[in-house]
């Protein structure tokens, strides 16, 4: 069975790595087992009382303003996502920027809970910014070991998920800065771990972080194993010319849309979500 998927069953501190029926999956038994427990214990949302961790970031708006225009803005993306107008939603999103500074771990991570408080979804939030994470710091998890420890040392993918108090939600932290980055990230390993997680599980859904294309390699080495890309952009910032670059480099058919990050108050939200760009800088 699939190692991946096992490891988000197993456990309440998820981290998992599977072995078996052949050489193509990276997954065992165990980790099997982990992750059909994370499934069939969590309630939905709604249904779950709810006590938010102290000192949680106050960017994640989907769990500290709920009901603010900028959590209803999440709620929107994750609809566009789940219910697209032409085929299947898409399974696996990365989720990057232009530049640093613009924004992509706060929209992958109130996407990531907005899904995952759905009655049916499971989310991964995977942080591949092995340079500069931030997945843990806004959740208040501790650094750890993660994906970084299972791409350069084998370390069993259940030992290294992180079940969050969203029941339905689990986090692959980057871990340790590599030295290597870029090589690990387009490695086999990953791209087995990818393939895994995406096609063997019809609810699960994974979303991942990845830093800025123009800055490096990574985000070029994973876009072609994933479903769609959802670029963030900074209102008054980012320049039109490299989102279009972007846009052009990794096809127009993988970019699911264009999210408009620090937006003006005025106008009524925090951010927009747009199929493709809107309010670039010059």
């Amino acid at each position: 069975m699939g190692k991946i998927f096992e490891a988000l069953e197993k456990s309440k501190h998820i981290r998992s790595s599977d072995t078996v029926e052949n050489q193509e999956n990276p997954f065992s038994g165990d980790d099997q087992r982990q992750m059909d427990t994370i499934k069939e214990s969590t309630l939905p949302m709604e249904e779950a009382d709810l006590d938010l961790p102290k000192n949680l970031s106050a960017s994640l708006v989907t769990l500290t303003k709920p009901n603010s225009i900028e959590a209803e803005q999440f709620r929107l993306l994750k609809n566009n996502i789940l219910f697209p107008e032409k085929g299947t939603p898409p399974r696996s999103i990365m989720v990057t920027s232009a530049s640093p500074g613009e924004g992509k771990s706060f929209v992958s991570s109130n996407l990531a809970v907005s899904i995952a408080q759905n009655i049916d979804e499971h989310v991964l939030l995977m942080d591949c910014d092995l340079r500069s994470p931030r997945i843990h710091s806004i959740f208040n998890l501790p650094q750890g070991p993660g994906l970084s420890e299972y791409l350069s040392q084998a370390k069993p993918l259940s030992s290294l998920l992180v079940k969050t108090f969203i029941g339905k939600l689990t986090i692959l932290p980057a871990g340790a800065i590599p030295k290597n980055p870029s090589e690990l990230l387009s490695s086999e390993q990953m791209r087995r771990l990818i393939h895994e997680v995406r096609l063997r599980y019809s609810d699960r859904y994974i979303i991942i972080d990845t830093p800025p294309p123009y800055i490096t390699s990574e985000a070029n080495a994973l876009v072609r194993q994933v479903d769609g890309v959802i670029m963030v952009i900074r209102h008054g910032k980012t320049r039109k010319k490299d989102v279009e670059d972007i846009i052009n480099i990794y096809g127009r058919e993988k970019i699911i849309g264009v999210v408009q990050n620090f937006a003006e108050k005025r106008a009524g939200y925090g951010y927009g979500y747009y199929k493709y760009g809107y309010g670039y800088g010059k």
